[in-house]
């Protein structure tokens, strides 16, 4: 079209542009991470569990996947580092008391605040769940609540020290840690490393997975039925002491005076067999044998009997 008077054609009607690329809506993002199971994408109900990761499921959709890792087919990508249920937290929220209006949608106000400044979990603010207990708060209530059981630093020598409260001097560990006590249930727990934010930027979360096989390299290799047996029983062996020999007694002697009595009581009597055979007549020679010495054939009436021959 053109050159008749009726329109004047422009660079956008003449050159083919390259499309843009669609960009997703990070609105839309941001509720789907609050408000649906990572998982299974359907809302989340309770029990919900978080991850090492701090992304959210549903509990049963997670057993389902357990129990077959097949059943969502991109489940190996979304939750594949968890191996157990061990592997996860189930999660203490607080229901948001405020009622909604009819004409909310299911994601225009959230299901659950934090106990400490009533912030909703909508993904506005960050918030986090401590590993130990599972209890869910905002970062900033949590901090605000951390800060204020500190005391303000006192001036020694000219210098600014922070000063140590007994309480935190009780709650210090062996090792060092700085260890707090949940705001809600009371739980100990240790500034440095049971805080886990719930659904963490890209950076915040590759940071949590280093810091998760961190953890599971330096656990125990846990074998197995028949080779954790094996493995305890040499253990036992090697520990076990080596058993003393036993004195094992000669059997008993033999009386050298009997076994010359023995000796000479079988020789009497074979002299006295040798004399018997000597005194028989030929007759009854005859009947143990043939004059000539030859062995008698056996018969059906002889054969299997005790016959003597002289």
């Amino acid at each position: 079209m053109g050159n008749d008077g009726g329109s004047i054609p422009d660079r956008r009607d003449l050159v083919r542009t390259k499309a843009k690329a669609e960009q997703a809506d990070k609105a839309n993002q941001t509720r789907a991470r609050w408000f649906f199971c990572a998982l299974s994408k359907r809302p989340l109900q309770e029990p919900i569990v978080s991850c090492a990761l701090g992304k959210l499921y549903n509990k049963d959709a997670l057993l389902e996947y357990l129990l077959d890792r097949s059943a969502y087919g991109d489940g190996e990508e979304i939750c594949g580092h968890i191996r157990s249920l061990k592997d996860v937290k189930t999660l203490k929220l607080t229901h948001n008391t405020v009622k909604s209006s009819p004409s909310d949608s299911p994601t225009d106000r959230a299901r659950f605040v934090c106990p400490l400044n009533i912030k909703e979990m909508n993904g506005s603010q960050p918030f986090v769940y401590l590993a130990p207990c599972g209890c869910v708060f905002s970062h900033a209530g949590l901090k605000a609540v951390a800060g204020s059981s500190t005391t303000p630093p006192r001036e020694a020598d000219g210098k600014l020290e922070p000063e140590v409260s007994r309480e935190q001097k009780e709650n210090s560990d062996e090792a060092g840690k700085q260890l707090d006590m949940c705001p809600q249930c009371g739980t100990k727990y240790d500034k440095a490393e049971d805080i886990v934010p719930l659904n963490p930027s890209e950076d915040e979360e590759e940071k949590l997975r280093i810091a998760m096989e961190r953890r599971r390299a330096a656990e125990p290799v846990k074998m197995k039925g028949k080779k954790r047996k094996a493995a305890a029983a040499d253990a036992a062996d090697v520990e076990k002491p080596p058993a003393k020999k036993k004195n094992v007694s000669p059997g008993p002697m033999t009386n050298p005076s009997l076994a010359a009595t023995s000796r000479a009581v079988t020789q009497s009597l074979a002299q006295e067999e040798a004399k018997r055979k000597a005194q028989m007549s030929d007759a009854v020679k005859s009947l143990y044998g043939p004059k000539d010495g030859t062995k008698r054939k056996e018969t059906f009436m002889t054969m299997g009997t005790f016959t003597r021959y002289a």
